[in-house]
């Protein structure tokens, strides 16, 4: 994941959490809703980038055995 996808990812699960904590604050339920939903597609980027991390290393340490490095 880039710096920049790092940082985006970060800031959309901040946004979720304050999200959430206003619509709690305020008692207005589909702002709390927007806020976890915010954050649970935060959650769900970050999984999937760490998952294709794994599959990349993977995939570079074959490579390594194929070519002998």
């Amino acid at each position: 994941m880039s710096f920049s996808d790092d940082a985006q990812n970060k800031a959309e699960d901040l946004k979720g959490r304050a999200k959430e904590a206003v619509g709690a604050a305020t008692d207005d339920d589909q702002l709390r809703t927007e806020g976890q939903t915010d954050q649970g597609k935060s959650a769900a980027k970050e999984k999937v980038t760490e998952v294709a991390d794994k599959v990349k290393e993977g995939v570079d340490a074959v490579k390594d055995k194929l070519t002998g490095r």
